[in-house]
């Protein structure tokens, strides 16, 4: 009689592709995890500094009330003046035939990717005192943008307008051209194609522009110290504030980073269904 013996089951090695996929996982799932606490820790640290007895006194303080004050000023005026500027310039750049026109879109977006102390500087070659216009406008009109609250609202305008500049252009390339040829077609002239058949197909792009215009002027930082200074009551916004409390008040720098963050993410989260569409 022949006794076989079965030796006990085994399981196979994985195949070598799903050994590989448990890897890129593994390494995806670690390399993710440490870019969101780059993100996390910093504004985690920011939230456990912050002395919540004292915030009310520290955001009721003459020297943030006049930078809440110059800061919100500044910056509505600096989206203003991104409306009324930008939009013509992202018209001009889609809708236009205009030799140059890769030339003028990389200068109008170049502020995105510029530090923006080299723009304060360009802006000080330009509008200064001694700059090529501001000399002009000094001696002619007596104008002086350079360390005045004019100087803050240009400084922002000029950070600020190719966020609005970048959305717009978008927005006009995927309209509907054909509804603006039959409005045409219909005897519509071309001030009433664009404001009753072009506007309302941009308008969601522009207020997303103009709300992203108006966060990026009230964060600006850069090209308002070296164009405008900080003067309290003045030139001094928010992020400069910051700043200076940094040194003499670590505790008030804290709060008034709150504040900025506050906004920041208000606008974000404003804003989360217009990035879902993709602007």
């Amino acid at each position: 009689m022949t006794v076989v013996v079965q030796s006990p089951a085994t399981t196979p090695p994985p195949p070598p592709r799903v050994r590989r996929s448990r890897w890129l996982t593994v390494t995806v799932a670690l390399l993710g995890g440490l870019g969101l606490l780059l993100f996390a820790v910093p504004l985690a640290s920011l939230l456990l500094r912050v002395p919540w007895a004292d915030t009310a006194s520290q955001l009721t303080s003459p020297q943030a009330l006049d930078a809440l004050r110059v800061s919100l000023l500044c910056s509505v005026c600096a989206t203003v003046l991104c409306l009324v500027l930008g939009l013509p310039v992202a018209w001009i750049l889609t809708r236009t035939r205009m030799p140059g026109r890769s030339v003028l879109r990389a200068i109008t977006t170049l502020p995105v990717v510029l530090p923006p102390v080299v723009g304060g500087v360009a802006l000080l070659l330009a509008f200064g005192r001694e700059g090529v216009l501001g000399r002009f406008l000094d001696e002619a009109f007596g104008i002086r943008l350079a360390f005045s609250t004019s100087g803050v609202i240009l400084a922002e305008t000029f950070v600020a307008m190719p966020f609005l500049v970048l959305t717009v252009c978008g927005a006009l390339q995927s309209a509907d051209r054909q509804l603006e040829e039959a409005a045409r077609t219909l005897g519509a002239s071309p001030w009433t194609v664009f404001r009753r058949v072009t506007l309302p197909q941009i308008r969601p792009s522009l207020l997303s522009g103009a709300v992203l215009c108006w966060a990026r002027a009230l964060g600006e930082f850069g090209a308002t110290i070296t164009f405008a200074g900080n003067l309290p009551g003045t030139t001094q916004t928010l992020p400069l504030a910051v700043y200076v409390a940094l040194e003499q008040s670590p505790e008030a720098a804290v709060v008034l980073s709150l504040l900025l963050l506050a906004v920041s993410l208000s606008i974000l989260i404003g804003l989360r269904k217009q990035w879902a569409a993709g602007l």
